[in-house]
């Protein structure tokens, strides 16, 4: 057994020196011995327990990073993951949302730090020729991404103007979709900032805690178009940003309103830019450090209460865009399909591409 859990540390120590470039001397991945230490922090729902019922004094720490209990159908799964917020760990977000959300729904009290982006990889480049484009993070192994919704906006956008590229990037999953478009898979941090300074507009769909991406776009000069509901409005400012409602005919609106206008989409770019100015990613790490310092030396660590940052109504469906009657793609068919794990999802487009092929 010690032999095994050598090889499994010596794994671990590789596998985080190889992705994060750190070293450390131990690292276990069993939960059975641990030891003692000034401070544990859980990073998931179910550890949460775990770090509470330690028997060794320590000062007990919660990373809280997205809410969790949306991950799952309203059962055991959601309940448990809502009950990690009840035993008494110290939270620590990342955003401002989190925290809101926790003490609205638990009254529990958190500190956090912002969403940031690193500006020696995220940054204008002038030398970059815009075109008249989409960039969309497309991700349908993750629901909480809306890759169905965000699908469907492009093809309306893509009905009303077909000279538009779209461009999907962040997953190696292709599936068959209905309008013309370039999907760039899984690419690097350097190609992401590219990709940001070429496009006109960037789209990110969030249905939990908001993603880094549209911070990355920002700080790149990319204005962004995002979902307008109570977990984007204490992160993002009102000024780079436009936040429709959910449909995907309202995100299209959006969408659609920065491409038809150069001057706005640029100053939305600029005003983003100077936003993301005060937030390098050395702020929020920074931000995280001196909650931990603090608690570790004992000196009391008032938790916070943000405010919502956007401020702007919602951008509504011009509901001209898709006619009663008329059909949008052929997602009206298919489109529960998006619910599904990958797996089941591709043998379920098989057979009913096999099927539609079959019919009369």
């Amino acid at each position: 057994m010690e032999n095994k859990g050598a090889e499994s540390s010596h794994r671990l120590k590789s596998e985080i020196n190889r992705i994060f470039g750190f070293e450390f001397p131990d690292v276990r991945s069993s939960w059975s011995d641990i030891e003692p230490a000034d401070m544990i922090f859980a990073t998931i729902w179910y550890s949460a327990k775990v770090v509470s019922a330690l028997p060794f004094p320590c000062i007990k720490c919660y990373f809280v990073q997205d809410y969790e209990a949306w991950f799952n159908p309203m059962g055991d799964g959601f309940l448990l993951a809502e009950n990690s917020y009840c035993y008494g760990l110290h939270p620590i977000t990342i955003g401002r949302w989190l925290p809101a959300k926790l003490n609205q729904q638990h009254r529990v009290l958190a500190n956090y730090f912002d969403f940031c982006a690193d500006l020696n990889i995220y940054k204008p480049l002038p030398a970059v020729e815009k075109e008249r484009a989409i960039c969309f993070i497309y991700q349908p192994e993750k629901p909480r991404r809306c890759a169905h919704i965000g699908l469907e906006a492009l093809g309306i956008v893509k009905r009303h103007l077909p000279d538009v590229t779209v461009y999907l990037y962040g997953s190696r999953e292709k599936q068959n979709i209905w309008f013309e478009h370039t999907n760039l898979g899984l690419i690097d941090l350097k190609s992401c900032n590219e990709l940001y300074n070429r496009c006109q507009v960037g789209l990110c769909i969030s249905a939990s805690n908001p993603s880094r991406i549209p911070f990355e776009m920002m700080a790149a000069g990319l204005p962004v178009v995002e979902i307008h509901r109570e977990n984007t409005l204490y992160d993002f400012p009102d000024d780079a940003m436009l936040l429709c409602e959910q449909t995907p005919e309202a995100i299209a609106t959006g969408l659609m309103e920065l491409l038809s206008s150069s001057g706005k989409a640029a100053a939305m770019g600029q005003r983003g830019i100077e936003f993301m100015k005060s937030r390098p990613i050395n702020q929020g790490l920074s931000q995280f450090l001196n909650t931990v310092t603090e608690l570790l030396a004992g000196d009391p660590v008032s938790p916070t209460e943000p405010t919502p940052l956007y401020r702007q109504e919602a951008v509504k469906a011009d509901l001209q865009l898709c006619p009663a009657g008329k059909s949008r793609s052929q997602a009206h068919d298919i489109g529960r399909l998006a619910f599904l794990p990958p797996f089941p999802r591709k043998v379920a487009r098989f057979i009913y591409h096999r099927l539609r092929r079959a019919l009369p």
